[in-house]
């Protein structure tokens, strides 16, 4: 055997041995996977179907989106291992933890683990021009308001939002295409949004018709942020053509989750693709320009993934040993 041939020989042995390697490492791993988002013309069911396409095609693993009824179904269906993966929010987190959720009321969901911060959601209101509706004082009482699905951070939170500040409604659900269809065709009077902007459902709006963009006084602000676990937040005039100066509005953070029992290896190679890939998040939905490891420490409800936790300690983020899923 020549010199060459032992060169060739030893290469491809290598080659070989960390296939093999590699392969043994994937053992364990899912033959596939599925992510919660919620419906369709939502920013959930956007960027989570975007996420699943881009982690399966970095990592050669069949993947997708599934449409749900939004955060707190999502926390469910991971939990029960229906899903692998879900998107959600702080605030039904943080139900779901204390056995306080209203889909499984008692039950502690100790399988649902934090992977990496998603975005804020605003919480936002949208009326036709025609209605003459500019403000929140100015909804008439018994208007008919979309709250987005059953059960979403939306409906779970914004009519208690808008009960606080005074306003008489007839509750409506559905998905925020379909409110936004209902809306244009004046079967609702509002449409009060909790989701990622710019939403696609109003961007779609805006298209067809003339679209007022309903924010908080300073006052209501504050009223609001007193009483809900959300934070204060501006709404770039960039994010629509209805808008001319930055609408004051709250918010209230996402992060995507798995179940707590998915392998160590998987989760880190999904935590390291998503992480070292935020020009292909932002280019499936701008909000993706806040999925940073940065923003981490915006989750002090949920346990990190083991996986998870290892990347960003890997790679000088810190995170609190207790935050950490044993």
């Amino acid at each position: 055997m020549n010199t060459t041939t032992r060169i060739l020989t030893g290469a491809i042995a290598s080659s070989l041995l960390l296939v093999g390697t590699a392969q043994a490492e994937r053992e364990d791993w899912p033959q596939n996977f599925t992510v919660g988002t919620a419906s369709q013309g939502g920013t959930y069911f956007v960027y989570g179907s975007g996420w699943a396409n881009l982690v399966a095609d970095q990592l050669g693993i069949s993947g997708g989106g599934e449409v749900t009824g939004g955060p707190t179904q999502n926390l469910a269906l991971v939990q029960s291992g229906d899903v692998a993966f879900g998107l959600t929010t702080m605030g039904p987190a943080a139900d779901a933890v204390e056995g306080k959720s209203p889909l499984a009321p008692g039950v502690k969901m100790d399988n649902v683990c934090a992977l990496f911060p998603m975005y804020e959601t605003p919480f936002s209101i949208a009326a036709l021009s025609s209605s003459g509706i500019t403000s929140i004082s100015e909804i008439p009482d018994g208007a008919r308001i979309g709250f987005g699905p059953a059960a979403s951070t939306s409906d779970t939170y914004f009519p208690a939002i808008l009960e606080a500040l005074g306003v008489n409604f007839e509750r409506r659900n559905g998905g925020w295409s379909d409110l936004g269809g209902q809306l244009q065709d004046g079967l609702l009077d509002v449409v009060a949004f909790a989701a990622g902007i710019p939403i696609p459902a109003v961007s779609q709006l805006e298209v067809q018709t003339d679209v007022n963009i309903i924010e908080f006084t300073e006052e209501e602000q504050q009223q609001v942020l007193d009483k809900f676990p959300v934070s204060a937040f501006s709404i770039p005039a960039s994010t629509y053509t209805t808008l001319d100066h930055d609408a004051r509005a709250v918010s209230m953070w996402n992060f995507a989750i798995g179940a707590c029992d998915l392998p160590e290896d998987f989760v880190y190679e999904v935590t390291k693709v998503t992480m070292e890939n935020n020009d292909k998040m932002q280019s499936i939905h701008r909000s993706a320009a806040t999925s940073v490891p940065e923003n981490i420490q915006y989750n002090t409800v949920l346990p990190f993934h083991p996986g998870a936790a290892r990347w960003y300690e890997e790679n000088g983020y810190e995170i609190d040993p207790k935050l950490v899923k044993q």
